[in-house]
């Protein structure tokens, strides 16, 4: 009888490892060495379990996004009703966006946009990250009787892009811990009141 095939398994043990890593070195730096150096395997494991470098890179952006949307889930179903999802969400990140570094392999994916694959997956991760914010937005809105104005697909990319500053700022020494917090915190709940309250 042959064993099961445990690489679905390896790889959800060893994605995390692969993502801090890259996020402290990023693409071009990382080696397939170091990767299994950190993750305590032969390289030779991590190309039965990746096709190659760019695979491992793409994986380790997928699970930045699954580790945030898990964040937020939890965080969501322990809410009660006197914070819409939307402000929950803000306030989390207010306090907790960039902490773990993850950010990093994001800027790094940015800087590799010329490799299709990457580019894809990307795009891909931004787009899931504006998804999940967008039905955020549209939930905090639910029963609001002053229509909607603004697309709230445009309020989710803007709030997107308010946690990437908050990252830029971070990663250069630009915004202060509290300017951070206020950033996401205070802007971001601007953006939710600006919606409903234009028209």
């Amino acid at each position: 009888m042959s064993r099961p095939n445990q690489s679905p398994e390896r790889r959800l043990e060893l994605v995390p490892v692969l993502a801090h890593t890259f996020a402290e070195f990023g693409y071009r730096r990382t080696t397939t060495a170091e990767l299994g150096e950190r993750c305590g395997v032969r390289e030779n494991i991590l190309y039965r379990l990746w096709p190659d470098k760019r695979a491992m890179f793409v994986a380790a952006l997928d699970y930045v996004y699954q580790l945030s949307e898990k964040t937020w889930n939890e965080l969501l179903a322990r809410a009660d009703d006197r914070v819409s999802p939307a402000e929950l969400i803000l306030d989390y990140e207010s306090t907790h966006q960039g902490e773990f570094g993850l950010y990093r392999i994001v800027f790094a994916g940015l800087s590799e946009t010329d490799d299709p694959e990457i580019a894809e997956a990307m795009r891909r991760l931004y787009g899931r990250f504006q998804h999940f914010v967008r039905k955020q937005v549209k939930a905090h809105h639910d029963g609001v009787a002053v229509p909607a104005v603004t697309d709230p697909g445009l309020v989710a990319w803007a709030i997107v892009g308010l946690g990437t500053v908050a990252n830029i700022g971070r990663e250069l020494g630009l915004l202060s811990v509290r300017a951070r917090k206020r950033l996401v915190g205070e802007v971001g709940r601007a953006l939710l009141r600006d919606w409903a309250d234009e028209g």
